[in-house]
Formats: structure tokens, sequence, C-alpha cells
């Protein structure tokens, strides 16, 4: 019995990749997943991938800034009113602190999502399928089901070659 469940599909040319993966779409075969050197977002609409991620930037940037501008405006009117000839002491003069302290906490707090979300941390050890996809080649993860015959294989292998494969390859999770 074959305990190999993933089969790979290694290219070198991202157009390639992108391709495949329609092919594959049109012929139902279930893409598990595409590891590339860098983001190929034609295969991301493809595969119908989404991320929320900048809907939670926007959220922390939001509450980054009435944090900020409600802690300058205590410290500033309420707790310690300094009078500087006149001026009011509720005056816009920490527009730029609150627009950097914006960015500030809404790329720490994204990038704490990201690594919280993806489960990574210092230190932990990454699994790759092939680790060349880090380097110069694109990959094509497909997880062969239960039902799926010998011949449903090699009907993905020959899609896979024909659109530019290099290599396919049987391999674990």
């Amino acid at each position: 019995m074959n305990n190999q469940n993933l089969i790979l599909g290694v290219f070198d040319d991202p157009d390639e990749v992108t391709a495949a993966v329609g092919e594959l779409l049109n012929h139902n075969v279930k893409v598990k997943d595409v590891y590339s050197p860098f983001p190929l977002e034609e295969v991301w609409e493809k595969l119908k991938m989404k991320t929320r991620i900048p809907y939670a930037t926007f959220l922390y940037g939001a509450l980054g800034t009435a944090s900020v501008f409600a802690f300058l405006y205590w410290t500033s009117v309420i707790n310690y009113p300094l009078n500087f000839g006149g001026k009011p002491t509720n005056s816009l003069s920490f527009v730029v602190i609150m627009f950097v302290l914006t960015i500030l906490s809404g790329v720490v707090f994204t990038l704490a999502t990201y690594l919280i979300r993806e489960k990574m941390w210092p230190g932990k050890g990454g699994k790759l399928p092939d680790p060349r996809s880090m380097d110069d080649k694109f990959v094509i993860v497909i997880e062969k089901d239960k039902g799926m015959d010998e011949d449903a294989v090699r009907e993905i292998d020959k899609l896979l070659k024909s659109n530019g494969a290099v290599e396919v390859n049987m391999s674990n999770n």
C-alpha cells in the first residue's frame, strides 16, 4: 500500500504555475496549496483565497488612533494642562504623533496577528513539501483523496507535465 498522500508538481516559471492551476481546476482537481518564492496573486484569485488581514490592520490603526488621541488629550488637557501664552490646551499640535503611532500600532498588531494565525514564532522550524520553493522553484501541492486510484494519479501527473512541470513527485504530509 502506498502511504504517500501528496502529489507535488515542481515548476520553474510562475506563468506556467498559473496556467497549470487553471488547468487542474478545469479538470476538477482540488489544489491544496501552491508554494512559491514570491506571492502569485493570479493563483490566489484562481484558488479563491481571501484574506482579512487588511481589515484587521484598519481596525488596529483606528484603535491606535483613538487610544493615542485619548492618552494625549488626557495628559495635555485634563491631567496636567499647561498654558503657553494663552493658547488653548485642546489644540491639534499632536497630529504628527497620532499619525506615527497609528502606523506603528497597525504594523505591530498586524504582525502579531499574522504570527499567531499562522502559528509561527521565533525558533519554530518550517515544514515545506519541497525546500526549493523558497529559492527558485514553484510547487503545486495536490492532496490525494482516499478514493483516488492510480489512473487519476497518472492523469494528474500528465496534466502537470503537459503544463510545464519540471518534475512530479509523491510525498507524505
